[in-house]
C-alpha cells in the first residue's frame, strides 16, 4: 500500500519528534483524527507524563490526553526506534538562538541523523520547527540523501512551519491555515494531503520549502518591528507627557491603513524575539544586513532597562531608594493567561531589582515557581508566587505590572497599592495619582 492510500485510510503511522508546546498538541490532534501516533522526546519526564495521561502543556487537557493514550492511538518513547515503523515523521524540536543571536540548529541536525538511520521508501518527513531559509533543502536533505534513497521518488521532504499561539482561545491548531512547501511537487502534494486528513483549514501550497520558511520569518519579523516601534513611541510620548495608550485608541478609529500594536516591557515568548534573527543571520551569508530587524531587536532588549528606570523614578518621587524597597512583580509569564515564561521581561527586571537591593516578591497564578538565573546576579534565585489578597498589596512600596492576567480587578489593585508602574495598561482609569504607565 502506497503512502497516499495509507493516509486516506488513516493507516499511516505518524511519529512526532519533540513533545513540547508544538509537538504534543499536534500529536494529540493527529491521534484524535484516527492515526496511530508515536511521540518521541529525549526528556524521560515528558515521556512518562504523556504515557500516564498527564499534560504539561496548557493547550492540551489531561483528560483529553488520557483518553487518547487509553485508546492506544498515542504512545510516547524516549528513543527513536519507532521511526523504523513510521510512515510520516514530524520534526517539532526547538531551534533557539545562541549567545551571539545566531540560530542553533543542533536539535534539528541531531534529529535528522536519527531519522536517516531508519529512513525507508514511501516515508514522508515534515519539518515543523521554525528555521532559517534553506534549512530543509541544505541541512536536512543532504543528510537523508546519504542513505542512497532519492528525494521525490523513494522518500518525501517538506516544510510546514508551526503556527501555534499558546493560550489563544480563538485561534488554535484546528482553525489556523497552514503553509506547506516540499522539495518536489510530489513532496508538497503528499504533505498537503496529510494535513488535510486531520485539519479542516486552508493549506497554502508554497512553490518551495524556502518560501514556507521565509513566510514564518516574515510573520514574526513583522510583529517584532511593529511592537518595537510602538515601544519607542511610548518612550517618546512619556517624555512629552502624552498618554500613548490614548494615542493608540485615537489612531485605531481610522478604519483603514492602521493596525494597532501595544507597548510592553519586552517582546517575549517562543517566536517573536527569536525567529527574526534567523533571517538576520542568513542575510549575512548573502552580504545583506537586515537593519530593521537589528534595530527592532536593540529596542526590544533595552525595554527592561527603561522599565527599571521608570521604577526608580517613581520610587524617588516618594523619597525611596530601590535598595530596601519592597517590590511586587505582578505577572512573570510572557503574556496574559499562560504559564510560559520564555524570554519574559521578568527575568531581566527581577534580576536587576535584586542586584539593586530591592526586596522582591512576585504574583502569577499560572507560574507557581520561578528560577531567576541571569548574568548580572551571582547565583540563581528561586522565587515562589505569593498568594494574592488585596490586604497583602498594601505592604509593598511598589507594584510592577508586567503581565495583565485576566480575572482580576485592577482598579481595586490601584486603590490598595502605594505605588504602581503599569506596563500593560491594565488599569484603565486615569484618576489614580499613584499609578504610572509605560
Amino acid at each position: 500500500m502506497n503512502l497516499e492510500k495509507k493516509i486516506k485510510g488513516k493507516k499511516a503511522k505518524v511519529a512526532v519528534i519533540g513533545l513540547g508546546y508544538v509537538g504534543l498538541p499536534t500529536a494529540v490532534h493527529i491521534a484524535k483524527a484516527g492515526f496511530e501516533v508515536f511521540g518521541i522526546d529525549i526528556k524521560n519526564e515528558r515521556v512518562k507524563k504523556v504515557n500516564s495521561g498527564i499534560s504539561y502543556i496548557g493547550d492540551v487537557k489531561s483528560k483529553e490526553l488520557k483518553e487518547i493514550v487509553k485508546s492506544k492511538k498515542l504512545k510516547a518513547f524516549a528513543n527513536h526506534s519507532p521511526l523504523k515503523n513510521s510512515d510520516i515523521i514530524l520534526i517539532c524540536v526547538p531551534t533557539p538562538l545562541d549567545k551571539t543571536k545566531n540560530p542553533d540548529l543542533t536539535y534539528v541536525k541531531e534529529t535528522t541523523k536519527e531519522i536517516a538511520k531508519y529512513l525507508h521508501k514511501e516515508q514522508l518527513i515534515i519539518l515543523e520547527s521554525t528555521c532559517p531559509p534553506e534549512t530543509t533543502r541544505k541541512v536536512i536533505l543532504p543528510e537523508l540523501e546519504k542513505t542512497g534513497l532519492k528525494i521525490g521518488k523513494d522518500f518525501y521532504l517538506a516544510h510546514c512551519p508551526e503556527r501555534i499561539d499558546p493560550g489563544n482561545k480563538k485561534w488554535n491548531l484546528k482553525n489556523i491555515p497552514r503553509v506547506v512547501g516540499g522539495v518536489t511537487k510530489k513532496c508538497t502534494r503528499l504533505a498537503k494531503f496529510f494535513y488535510q486528513s486531520f485539519l479542516e483549514v486552508e493549506i497554502f501550497e508554497a512553490s518551495s520549502p524556502e518560501v514556507a520558511e521565509m513566510a514564518k520569518l516574515l510573520e514574526n519579523a513583522f510583529r517584532l518591528v511593529n511592537i518595537s516601534f510602538i515601544n519607542e513611541l511610548a518612550l517618546l510620548a512619556g517624555r512629552m507627557g502624552i498618554d500613548i495608550w490614548e494615542v493608540i485608541e485615537a489612531a485605531k478609529t481610522k478604519p483603514f491603513g492602521f493596525m494597532p500594536f501595544y507597548p510592553s516591557p519586552k517582546c517575549s515568548g517562543h517566536c517573536i524575539p527569536i525567529v527574526p534573527f534567523f533571517l538576520a543571520s542568513k542575510a549575512k551569508e548573502y552580504n545583506f544586513w537586515t537593519r530593521f530587524i537589528e534595530l527592532a531587536g536593540e529596542i526590544n532588549e533595552q525595554m527592561p532597562h527603561f522599565v527599571m528606570t521608570k521604577v526608580i523614578w517613581v520610587l524617588n518621587l516618594k523619597g525611596k531608594p530601590v535598595r530596601g524597597s519592597k517590590v511586587l512583580v505582578w505577572g512573570v509569564a510572557y503574556k496574559r493567561d499562560v504559564g510560559d515564561t520564555r524570554e519574559s521581561a521578568a527575568y531581566d527586571i527581577i534580576a536587576d531589582l535584586i542586584r539593586k537591593g530591592a526586596k522582591v516578591d512576585y504574583f502569577d497564578p499560572f507560574v507557581p515557581k520561578l528560577e531567576v538565573s541571569h548574568r548580572i546576579i551571582k547565583k540563581p534565585v528561586l522565587l515562589k508566587s505569593i498568594k494574592y489578597s488585596p490586604q497583602k498589596i498594601k505592604k509593598y512600596d511598589l507594584v510592577l505590572i508586567l503581565t495583565d492576567h485576566s480575572g482580576f480587578n485592577y482598579e481595586k489593585l490601584a486603590k490598595n497599592a502605594k505605588l504602581v508602574v503599569d506596563t500593560r495598561n491594565a488599569i484603565k482609569s486615569r484618576k489614580h495619582k499613584n499609578v504610572f504607565w509605560l
